[in-house]
């Protein structure tokens, strides 16, 4: 047995508020407009979401992750390490250390609701706006 799921990710106080919903199939075009409907606390709309599939044998209660997608976000601007380090702004210190440090050389600058920076991975896909 195998079920399909969506979890939609939107910028959060702390860490990163998430919905998780059913979904027929990982389907991009169907999780985008999904997306529309998404409203966390705050106003917050998600900068993006991932796919998960979870299955289980028939002498198995609980299912468990057997595959999961990168991140998709809706739209950003990718950023390097180079590319932040110009612009010369004081209030970037600490992510620029934050990339050196964890050896992040791009990261993704998304602004769908309030502004949300992570690292990018080389599985995750930035969806044209």
């Amino acid at each position: 047995m195998k079920k399909h799921f969506i979890t939609f990710c939107s910028p959060g106080t702390f860490i990163s508020e998430t919905t998780t919903k059913e979904i027929e199939a990982w389907n991009i075009q169907l999780a985008k407009e999904m997306a529309k409907e998404i409203k966390e606390r705050y106003g917050a709309t998600p900068y993006g979401f991932y796919f998960t599939t979870r299955g289980r044998n028939e002498d198995e209660l609980n299912s468990k992750i057997i595959a999961s997608s990168g991140m998709y976000y809706l739209g950003g601007k990718i950023m390097t390490l180079e590319e932040v380090e110009a612009q010369n702004n004081p209030n970037n210190r600490t992510l620029i250390d934050n990339m050196k440090i964890g050896n992040h050389n791009k990261i993704i600058v998304n602004t769908n609701s309030w502004e949300f920076v992570a690292p990018l991975y080389e599985e995750d896909v930035v969806l044209p706006d």
